[in-house]
């Protein structure tokens, strides 16, 4: 039998999650992110949170990470207090490589095309 309740509650969690980045965390290193997706765990112990930025220079994206590292308590706390879940989750945070594989793909897209005409 398939267990709806994890998908329901990783998408509550990718709204506040959303909500409290851009309302509640005042780190200028986190600004511009944008949650992509969360993974949660079959016992919602755990939640990996997706993300994605602008920026594609290294060292931003480093520090985009820290920053959200740093404010993954305060994420944690906000969001315990507005999920009704016996336990919060416990947060990590990766970046998501989808949109610029996606980029990528449609740039060697437009390059054959250019190269065929």
């Amino acid at each position: 039998m398939p267990n709806f309740r994890v998908g329901r509650v990783s998408q509550e969690i990718q709204r506040e999650v959303t909500d409290i980045l851009h309302k509640r965390v005042r780190d200028p290193r986190v600004d511009g992110v944008t949650v992509t997706g969360v993974e949660v765990t079959g016992d919602l112990q755990q939640a990996k949170v997706y993300y994605s930025t602008l920026s594609s220079d290294k060292a931003e994206r480093e520090e985009t990470q820290k920053g959200l590292e740093k404010a993954t308590g305060l994420v944690r706390k906000e969001l315990g207090q507005r999920l009704t879940l016996y336990k919060t989750p416990e947060l990590s945070f990766e970046r998501d490589e989808s949109i610029e594989y996606g980029n990528r793909i449609e740039a060697l897209l437009n390059q054959i095309k250019e190269e065929d005409e």
